[in-house]
């Protein structure tokens, strides 16, 4: 299997239909998560997916909507029902600060750890990070999952994307950037290029933080440079920021001027499985499975 599921499509903004940055990605026997945002928990739930079946936690980096999920993933995801269930230690790869996270936050939740370490598997709640520098960062069973420095325009912070092969087959996260040479350099030839982008401005006194937040991300123009020059069997939006009325759906027109290959608008729960041949989408149907019959 190398199946890449969008469990969240969405940034900053609080809406319902696209929860914060994450990705699901199954390979081989192994099932990977990328960035945490807001509500990953209950999208793997409405999947079917337990906490306690994921192999290991890639953060692109530390920006608040890449990790607020984190912490209900990591303890919700502890407690011993179906959806939970987690018995073994949780791996997290991260950038610069990764280690510093996940050596305070059993600190910051002192009390509900033990508390509750009495009902479920000590194990379970332990965290091991590791932080990364470029190049492979896992390598198991056929999996290489590579990192590789991204730019975030002007945000001081360490950013990077990553690369999953396996079998012949490959994807690319971006995580948050701006046009850049490295993601085009490790993206060739790939099967899937799942890429962050923003479109659309403002006016008046929000015009001003607006042009900042466009320098640290990718308009479809740009974006559609990058999907140019490393030609992927399938490009999928993702991370929409939308400012000024743009819609979802103006995205692919606004990339046409620089890319005229196969594009999808990414949407929460989309699925892309990945052969030799080609890429397969699909939608996970909503609504969600129910897992009253199974004890959920």
């Amino acid at each position: 299997m190398f199946r890449v599921t969008l469990i969240g499509t969405g940034a900053p903004p609080p809406i319902l239909s696209r929860f914060g940055p994450c990705t699901l990605v199954e390979v081989g026997n192994e099932k990977f998560l990328f960035d945490a945002g807001r509500g990953a928990l209950q999208r793997l739930f409405q999947l079917g997916t337990p906490f306690g079946d994921i192999t290991g936690m890639f953060l692109t980096h530390h920006h608040s909507d890449h990790v607020v999920g984190f912490v209900d993933l990591w303890l919700t995801g502890w407690i011993g029902r179906p959806w939970g269930n987690r018995k073994t230690p949780l791996s997290v790869w991260g950038p610069e600060g990764t280690d510093q996270m996940m050596k305070h936050l059993p600190l910051a939740f002192a009390t509900d750890i033990s508390v509750r370490a009495h009902s479920y598997s000590p194990d379970g709640v332990i965290l091991r990070s590791k932080e990364i520098i470029p190049g492979p960062v896992y390598e198991k069973d056929g999996v290489v999952i590579t990192a590789f420095k991204v730019d975030h325009g002007g945000e001081k912070l360490s950013a990077y994307g990553y690369r999953i092969d396996f079998d012949g087959c490959s994807a690319v996260i971006s995580g948050d950037t701006t046009y850049n040479e490295n993601l085009i350099e490790h993206s060739k030839g790939v099967d899937l290029l799942v890429h962050e982008v923003t479109h659309g401005m403002g006016k008046g006194q929000d015009k001003s933080n607006l042009e900042r937040i466009r320098r640290n991300h990718t308009i479809p123009e740009d974006a559609g440079k990058v999907f140019a020059l490393s030609q992927p069997k399938l490009a999928v939006y993702t991370h929409l920021l939308l400012f000024g009325g743009a819609k979802p759906e103006d995205l692919i027109p606004a990339t046409r001027p620089t890319y005229d290959g196969p594009l999808i608008v990414g949407e929460d729960l989309m699925q892309f499985d990945i052969t030799r041949d080609q890429v397969k989408q699909s939608q996970f149907p909503i609504p969600p499975p129910q897992f009253d019959r199974v004890g959920f």
